[in-house]
């Protein structure tokens, strides 16, 4: 493999000039990047390559925020649930939350938009019934039930953005400011938002392409009293709540979100939780505002004669590359980071930019490059996990980020991702300008659809858990094979019926979740259209716990077609008998022992309905 150059973004730092010169041309990088954390000297700049500046919309301005702190981010938490022994309780609803980073808001009127919730019955405590004591963060609930359980869901204020956090805890930052999250929705922070830009642009003339990380909201990272991670989702709109974003949604909407519908019973509206209409309604209406103020800070850059382009990740909420809003904000391209196939994949199929990127890992921070470990391992892992997908649709440039000088240390390290980089650039010279070879359009059915393709599953960015690794597996495994995958909701076949042209439905995830579906499968619409398209040919892949709803002596509602049943405890009196495992089948034709075959958590007691259904292999079938 020959040496070559070009579609690679370098991180540097201050001080590190002849190093950066040197992997600029071992690694055939064009662009040069700084981090949070690091910025570029002078002399770095001027190096023959594209410059990219981290640009922090929301954050990393304290000298404003703190003489607007009214104007802060704000986030609807919810307490621990308290149980009642008598007819008056007491909660001090701040207790498991780090108080670094969210302090309750007490600017705001606590009887307007807090709530207090019997958990037990589910009902609202009246606001006459409850007092809060600022002094020591409590409340009082007068006229409690004697042993039902109560929580307080109340609105904070974020006064530590949380990727900072972390970054300074894992760096050990010292005396390093607290970057303070603001809201532009608030008039002084929408001020502030645009004019710092523009002197920004001018300040800046050397760069090139302005990195937007992101731009107003964070995903939901909230942290515990000990300073260690208590809540993540990467798809959580939690931080984009605030008074001004209640009162413009009832104004726009025309009904009024209670705190309820955004804390959920301390779910959050997890990505795997079937979304509710208010909760639809609330992230359509995140995303329209998002979209509208990204394009005023887009056009800016253009007009000063630079790039825009925009992480996906940290403040990604509300920008939903796959929503209806996106190509409205009008960026050039897009960088996210890469943990495998599917991730690659997210980015590599964005619409409406001219070009994406993949920031590859491990991140050169010291968590991995430290004394007595091989980042080359991670590294390694990464880019064939990787290597598949970007063989279907490849991502336009790939990089890395973080501290170069920790990566300058090892190397070992730096020999290999030489070679990635000459292997990157020769697969994207041979198939990015062709049309690869696809057998069968594939449709993912889920509750989501289209507005998280290649995002199934997910809890924090591909994050290994033992509940969804199995099905993670379905998605890396599409994301590299010959087929074309699409992304569809329940209400796309309820409304339109099967989308023209697929070949096969995936419905995959455990029961109740938004992945699987839940109630919807009650919805006979749903149900008739899906057999009639399997009726005229169509194929039916169900993995998990798929159709699952437990309804008309049915626990997987399209048992006809998949031709399995769940046991519930309900019908052991009945018999049986199709447990057989068929010695032979063209599945299984290169597969010396189906038994070592690894399919990830089993779900257990499911049988066979009919002598029809063909059992390749039974897990524990006594």
């Amino acid at each position: 493999m020959g040496k070559t150059k070009g579609r690679l973004t370098l991180p540097s730092e201050s001080n590190f000039l002849e190093q950066t010169k040197e992997l600029l041309d071992r690694w055939g990088a064009d662009a040069i990047r700084d981090s949070d954390g690091t910025k570029l000297d002078e002399a770095t700049k001027q190096l023959d390559a594209k410059i990219y500046t981290t640009y922090f919309v929301a954050r990393n301005h304290n000298d404003f925020i703190k003489d607007h702190m009214e104007e802060c981010q704000q986030i609807f938490v919810m307490s621990k649930f308290w149980l009642a022994t008598e007819d008056t309780l007491t909660i001090p609803f701040m207790e498991g939350y780090f108080e670094d980073q969210v302090q309750p808001d007490y600017v705001h009127d606590p009887k307007r938009y807090w709530e207090v919730i019997d958990r037990t019955t589910g009902e609202v405590v009246p606001v006459e019934k409850w007092t809060v004591h600022e002094e020591n963060n409590t409340i009082t609930i007068e006229g409690t039930r004697p042993f039902h359980e109560y929580t307080v869901s109340f609105l904070v204020y974020a006064i530590w953005d949380p990727t900072q956090m972390y970054n300074h805890i894992t760096n050990n930052w010292g005396d390093v400011p607290h970057d303070i999250p603001f809201d532009v929705r608030g008039p002084h922070s929408n001020q502030f938002m645009h004019s710092y830009l523009k002197q920004w642009l001018k300040d800046n003339p050397d760069t090139d392409v302005v990195r937007f990380t992101t731009f107003f909201y964070h995903f939901t990272l909230i942290f515990n009293n000990l300073g260690k991670e208590k809540f993540v989702d990467w798809f959580g709109y939690g931080a984009s709540v605030s008074v001004a974003a209640l009162e413009a949604f009832a104004k726009e909407k025309g009904y009024r979100l209670r705190a309820e519908d955004i804390v959920d019973e301390g779910y959050y509206n997890s990505t795997f939780r079937t979304p509710s209409k208010a909760y639809l309604d609330y992230i359509d209406f995140i995303q329209a505002f998002v979209a509208r103020e990204a394009k005023k800070l887009v056009d800016e850059v253009h007009d000063a004669g630079k790039e825009a382009m925009m992480f996906l990740g940290d403040n990604w909420i509300g920008t939903e590359p796959y929503g209806p809003y996106f190509e409205q904000i009008g960026l050039d391209a897009v960088v996210g980071s890469v943990g495998g196939g599917a991730t690659l994949r997210m980015i590599s199929d964005i619409p409406h930019v001219k070009y994406t990127e993949g920031r590859f890992l491990p991140y050169f921070f010291p968590d991995v490059f430290r004394e007595g470990n091989d980042p080359t391992i991670e590294a390694n892992k990464n880019w064939l996990s990787a290597r598949r997908a970007i063989m279907r649709n490849p991502v336009d440039r790939i990089g890395y980020g973080g501290y170069l000088s920790l990566a300058y240390k090892f190397p070992k390290f730096v020999d290999y991702i030489e070679h990635v980089t000459d292997e990157f650039r020769e697969i994207y010279d041979i198939v990015k300008h062709t049309k690869p070879y696809t057998g069968l359009k594939v449709a993912i059915l889920n509750a989501w659809g289209r507005l998280r393709t290649w995002q199934a599953h997910m809890v924090a960015h591909e994050l290994p858990y033992k509940q969804i690794y199995s099905y993670l597996g379905i998605m890396e495994a599409l994301s590299g094979a010959s087929v074309d995958v699409s992304f569809i909701s329940f209400d796309d076949i309820i409304n339109d019926g099967v989308p023209e042209g697929v070949d096969v439905i995936i419905n995959a995830g455990d029961a109740g979740t938004s992945f699987s579906g839940g109630e919807v499968w009650k919805n006979e619409t749903l149900i008739t259209r899906i057999r009639e398209f399997v009726y005229n040919g169509g194929g039916f892949v169900g993995v998990g716990e798929p159709t699952a709803v437990h309804h008309q002596g049915r626990f997987f509602q399209l048992g006809d077609i998949l031709g399995v049943e769940r046991e519930m405890g309900y019908s052991l009196s009945t018999d049986k008998y199709f447990t057989k495992e068929l010695k032979e089948h063209f599945i299984i034709e290169d597969i010396e022992d189906v038994h070592k075959i690894d399919f990830g958590e089993n779900i257990k007691n499911v049988y066979g309905l009919t002598s029809a259904t063909e059992v390749l292999e039974f897990s524990n079938p006594k």
